[in-house]
């Protein structure tokens, strides 16, 4: 029996938002970049308070913001947010309803994917290490 994957939902493959790291887009970098530390992410996901998908931030942008605005200070990075270096252009989301084909265009360029709702809510992510298990554990 072959296995359509374009057409299949991926769903099975979602970390919820409850398992996930993210930040809010109104912490400071101090919280931003503590937190990232503390999971050993590269990259977190931001939403806004209402729940929205607002991006992802990567330690580059935190790093390019300190060295921007000379904040090394811990006390200096408190006078920035994370919503200060959001880059809209990097690491779409994708639609809950998405196919298993759109999942996979994206994933190729970014380590996870964040997923969203009719709303935009942020419901949680898949990432690419999870994708290539599955497609290794289904030959």
């Amino acid at each position: 029996m072959h296995i359509d994957h374009d057409k299949m939902n991926f769903l099975f493959l979602l970390k919820p938002k409850h398992d996930v790291a993210f930040l809010y887009d109104y912490n400071t970098l101090r919280q931003g970049m503590e937190k990232m530390r503390r999971h050993g992410y590269s990259a977190i996901p931001v939403i806004r308070e209402d729940g929205t998908y607002a991006g992802t931030v990567s330690e580059g942008d935190f790093l390019w913001k300190v060295v921007d605005e000379n904040a090394c200070s811990p006390k200096a990075q408190e006078d920035y947010l994370v919503r200060d270096i959001l880059r809209p252009d990097w690491c779409h989301p994708v639609h809950i309803t998405a196919t298993m084909h759109e999942l996979l265009q994206l994933v190729t360029e970014q380590n996870f994917v964040p997923v969203i709702d009719d709303r935009d809510a942020f419901v949680g992510i898949v990432t690419r290490k999870d994708v290539i298990l599955y497609f290794c554990e289904s030959e």
